[in-house]
C-alpha cells in the first residue's frame, strides 16, 4: 500500500483522508485531510485492521412482530461481516426476548456477541 484514499465516517463532516505508509512517524502512517484526531485514528485503523459493527434483524416467533432487531456488541473484523451475516440470517428465536439478551455468544471467536436491541414480549 502506497496511498489509500477514503472518507472518514467517525463524524458527520466526512473528511477526505489520504493515508500513506511513512516509517518516519511513530504510527508508521501519515494521514492527511483529517480535521480532528479521530480522523487520523480512523484512517490508520482502516488500513491496518478494519472493523465494522453489524445491525440486522432475526426471525422471531410468538411475538407481535415477525423480526427482532439485533446488533454486534463490539466491532468485528471487516472480512468476517458476510460470514457473520449468514449466521445471523439463519437464526430463529422465540419470544420473550429482553433488550441486550445475547443471542449468539462470541460469534466466530471474534469476541463480539449478537444481542437483541429491543424487548419483545410473548403474545
Amino acid at each position: 500500500m502506497t496511498k489509500k484514499k477514503m472518507i472518514c465516517i467517525v463524524c458527520p463532516k466526512g473528511c477526505n483522508l489520504e493515508v500513506t505508509k511513512d516509517d518516519n512517524t511513530a504510527e508508521g502512517f501519515k494521514v492527511e485531510g483529517a480535521i480532528c484526531p479521530r480522523g487520523k485514528e480512523y484512517g490508520i485503523k482502516e488500513v491496518t485492521n478494519p472493523t465494522r459493527m453489524i445491525t440486522s434483524t432475526v426471525k422471531i416467533s410468538g411475538a407481535h412482530l415477525p423480526r427482532l432487531p439485533v446488533k454486534t456488541d463490539k466491532p468485528i473484523p471487516k472480512e468476517m461481516v458476510m460470514e457473520c451475516m449468514k449466521e445471523i440470517d439463519a437464526l430463529k428465536v422465540t419470544s420473550p426476548i429482553k433488550e441486550q439478551d445475547i443471542l449468539i455468544e462470541n460469534i466466530f471467536n471474534t469476541g463480539s456477541n449478537i444481542v437483541a436491541t429491543r424487548s419483545m414480549e410473548k403474545i
